[in-house]
Formats: C-alpha cells, structure tokens, sequence
C-alpha cells in the first residue's frame, strides 16, 4: 500500500474514536469513517440477505454484535451524509469487532470509565437530540425503540464502549515517541512520487492588549469563591455551583470536572495547586491568567488527580475596554509610522505572554508550529487575514475569548508560503509527525495482532466467509 494511503487511513481510521452507531448521529462531530480497503471481501449471497434474521454474529470476549448493529452502523453513515454504496457488510463488521477488541481489552487492563461520566454524556446526547427533532417522544420515535428507557439504556452502553475503547487506543500510543535520527530515514524512505504536497500556508502575527480590571473587582470575584467555599463546606454540591457560576465554557456542563497528571495542558498556578491537595479538599480562591479559581479534588489514583473547579473572571467595564483600544490603535500608529516593528511592538506592549516573546508570532494548535494552511485555518482567523495585504495591519478587533473574557487585538501577515512538495528542512514538523503516524500504526497493528491470538473472538454464519486483514477468524 503506497505511504500515503497508509497515512491516511491511519489519520481516519486508528486514532480517531470510533463511533459508527446509531445514537451517535448527534454530539460527535469527529465520527470516524468506514475505510473501503480495512478488509477486502466476498460479497454475501442475495439468499442469506434475504433470510437474513438478527441474532448474534460475532463475539469479541465479553462482548457480542449482533447482525442490527450492521444495518445501525450502515444507518448512522447514511445519516451523516455519507455514502454507503461502496462498503460491505463485512467491511462494516471488520470495524466493528476492532471496536469491541479495544473496549474488551480496555475492561481487561481495568480501565475505569465513571458512569457518571458517561450519564453526562449521555445527557447532553439526549438533550440536543430533543432540541432537534421537538421533543423526547420524537426521539424515540426517530430511533425506533420501545420506551425512554430503553433508548437510555442501550446509549448508556454505546457511549461506555466508545469511552472505554478510545482510552484502550491512548494507552497504546501514549508511549509511542519518535526521534530525529527516525524522522530523517522516514522521510529517505519515501519515494519522490510519494511525497506528501503541503498546501498553501501563512505565518502570522498578533499584539494583544487586555482591558484593565478594577482592584475592587477582583476582591469581589475572591470574596464570591470563598463564599461558594463555605456553602460547598456547608453540604451544598460543587458541582452544581461550577454548572452555575463557572465561567470555564469548556468544563461547566460536566460540573467543572477535569481528571490531569503532570504532564496535563494546564497553566503551572492551577496544577501547582492541584496537586498540593488531598482528597475531598478545597483550596482557596487563587489566580492565574485566566481568572481566580477554586479547586476541588475528588480522587487521587497514582499520578492522577480528579477535581472540580469553578472560574470566575472579573468583570471589565465599559470604560477598560474603550481605555484598551485606544491604547492598541496607539500602537498600530506607531508601527505604520516607522516609529517602531510590529516584532518589537509586540514584544514590548503586547499583553499575550504565549506570542509576545518570539515578535507576536502565532503557534498553530494543531501542528506545534508557526505555519497555518489555509484551507485547515481556524475560520475566526482566516476571516481576520484572509484578504489582508502584505505588510498591512487589521483594524482593532475584540475578541471574546472564552478562556480570558474581552481583548483587542491587531494581527499582520508575517510570511507567506505557496503550496509545495514536502521539504525536510522546511517542513520538519509534519514530517516528524507524519513519521509518528506511522510508528502509531505499527505499534497498533502489533498490539491487535497479540490481542486477537489471546481473545476468544467467534464470527458465525454466513459472516465467516469474509476475509479480513486482520486474523479474526484465526486461520
């Protein structure tokens, strides 16, 4: 299989989550598709199709498909928009039992998924699917089951699986690195005809200038948390306060819940504090860049920590916010002016700690580098740059920044790439993570491999007449 075709199937197939059942139509947006070459089949006969009767047709340990979860999987694509006309019901089961051998083995390595979490999940699945189709009846309705109860039970177990597989994968890969001297005979191994072509890119710039807040206002915000403290310490829930007062967007629905180890992407301030707790503790109101923060711990298991926090920003008056774009319109005069580059500018006014110190420049989240594809940009950003000249400084912009309330911000183009065949210098980021798909790839083809050899796996009937690549029927 030419390497690029083996890149991505793994980008769309092994590290994405797999969700191809029918209550997950809604709330995934990340959906994995059915690759058409994961197996390569035999056509079923018409006759089985038609006296096809549902019943069990593959065990994967613990775990058992039956021949609706096909025609579901089949189902949920078509909901999506995507065509099912190329895919066979053995491709469709060869992605199912995968499914069923990570949730397996993840039971088997005790990983732990909390109902709770699941419940949440499961909540806000239900809740956007009323808010689509009008009410909880229509629901049912719409997925054909019997009762309320019935649809919650069988979503409980689906969302379960997914959750439980998709942590088996991140076990996997997790300690899965690779190195220079492994990046560089990757990319010598790959035919010229083969390399990938990287789209047309921009590097970018930005000064930010955040509004003042009011000393008043931040001792209110302290004295709110420390208030909500003693309630907590009262017997009220803190989850229940974090759904409400939090301003962490990005945690409220799930009670301001987060479960880090030390490695986690949070700000040093909050996993100092974390980690300085016991369980059942709270902390006091403290700071970071965001906001002030309380934190909760529930449990401590090893190296992890599961809490509960509540955010609040200070609030920013009308007078801050008017005070933080005259100062920024200051700023963009005296670039234009000559007065001074927008690198120094930035360095020196910008009040955004990630850019200021190398000129403003912007790290791209996704690739951990400066470059931004245009046609994989963030939309807010490309619609800020998008027709921006050489040179040429957008106007003030207020940003709401779900994590830091209000700011303004300029942004300029600071270098411009044209589509190009992939070069390692230039291009060594991708190509290093390219290079890490691949080692991902191998470690889980060898990982499923092993665990198919020791897992009681059974395909019946007419089904056993697939042939898959991987060895599920253990010739």
């Amino acid at each position: 299989m030419p390497l690029k075709t083996r890149i991505m199937k793994y980008i769309n197939s092994k590290l994405t989550v797999a969700i191809i059942a029918i209550f997950c139509t809604v709330g995934f947006a990340n959906a994995q598709e059915v690759i058409k070459d994961t197996v390569k089949t035999k056509p079923l006969t018409s006759s089985f199709k038609k006296q096809k009767v549902d019943g069990v047709i593959a065990t994967v340990g613990d775990y058992i498909i039956l021949d609706s979860d096909v025609d579901k999987s089949f189902l949920e694509l078509s909901s999506q928009g995507q065509s099912t006309k190329d895919i066979t019901r053995c491709q469709m089961l060869g992605k199912l039992l995968e499914d069923k051998l990570f949730a397996h083995q993840a039971v088997q390595d005790s990983i732990v998924i909390k109902d709770e979490e699941v419940k949440e999940k499961m909540n806000d699945q239900i809740s956007y699917m009323v808010e689509q189709l009008g009410s909880m009846d229509k629901v049912v309705t719409y997925f054909k089951k019997g009762s309320e109860e019935e649809l919650k039970t069988e979503l409980f177990d689906i969302i379960k699986t997914i959750k439980l597989g998709a942590e088996m994968q991140k076990k996997i890969i997790d300690g899965v690195e690779i190195t220079p001297e492994e990046t560089r005979n990757f990319f010598k191994a790959i035919p010229q005809a083969d390399l990938p072509v990287f789209g047309a890119e921009m590097e970018v710039a930005q000064i930010v200038v955040q509004p003042k807040v009011t000393d008043e206002e931040k001792q209110r915000v302290i004295k709110r948390l420390k208030e909500i403290k003693d309630e907590v310490l009262a017997g009220a829930s803190f989850k229940t306060r974090a759904v409400i007062y939090s301003d962490d967007r990005g945690s409220t629905s799930s009670g301001g819940y987060y479960k880090i180890n030390r490695k986690s992407q949070f700000v040093k301030e909050f996993k100092e504090v974390a980690f300085s707790l016991n369980e059942g503790e709270i902390s006091e109101p403290f700071e970071t860049e965001f906001g002030y923060h309380i934190i909760m711990v529930e449990k401590i298991k090893g190296q992890e920590v599961e809490l509960r926090h509540i955010l609040m920003m200070p609030k920013v008056s009308d007078q801050a916010l008017k005070d933080a774009k005259e100062k920024i319109l200051s700023i963009k005069r005296k670039i234009e002016n000559g007065e001074i580059t927008f690198a120094d500018a930035a360095r020196t006014m910008s009040d955004e700690k990630e850019t200021r110190a190398n000129g403003g420049t912007l790290i791209n989240p996704k690739t951990q580098d400066t470059h931004f594809e245009l046609t994989k940009m963030d939309p807010s950003l490309y619609s800020e740059v998008s027709n921006l000249k050489d040179n040429a400084i957008t106007q003030p912009i207020l940003d709401d920044d779900p994590r830091q309330g209000k700011k303004y911000k300029i942004i300029t183009i600071t270098n411009r790439i044209n589509e190009h065949t992939a070069d390692y210098a230039k291009d060594y980021t991708k190509i290093k993570d390219l290079a890490l798909k691949e080692k991902q790839i191998k470690a889980i083809a060898k990982w499923t491999d092993e665990k198919i050899k020791e897992t009681y796996i059974k395909i019946n009937g007419e089904y056993r007449d697939c042939v898959f690549v991987n060895n599920w029927i253990k010739k």
